[in-house]
């Protein structure tokens, strides 16, 4: 086989590499959303908890300065959310749905415990 013959196979496997990623990045979704007070103010350093609806895959992550998070790739499905904040707890966020290729906003309410 001819030199030039291999850097085309190369170049072509490689190219379906990289359709494979793409697409196998867009048949998934994003959760992202923000933590707020019982007075609509964002919190900083909150935690949040997402889990399929089977109480499955649990992760966790923490809010930014203006009370924002994201769980980023995940599968279509329905997932539960909950967060927290000084040992103060939100309801679970129940079912909140993933759709292939979007991001699904969702705000997490913390009770008046909180200040």
């Amino acid at each position: 086989m001819k030199r030039s013959t291999f850097l085309r196979v190369g170049l072509v496997g490689a190219m379906l590499v990289f359709a494979g990623a793409t697409v196998a990045h867009e048949a998934l979704g994003t959760l992202e959303g923000t933590v707020i007070d019982s007075h609509g103010n964002p919190v900083a350093g909150a935690s949040v908890f997402v889990q399929t609806s089977d109480g499955q895959h649990p992760h966790a992550t923490k809010t930014d300065s203006q009370g924002r998070f994201e769980f980023e790739r995940y599968s279509p499905g329905q997932y539960d959310l909950r967060a927290s904040y000084l040992s103060v707890f939100t309801n679970w966020y129940k079912r909140v749905v993933v759709r292939v290729g979007k991001t699904t906003h969702v705000t997490l309410q913390l009770p008046a415990a909180v200040k």
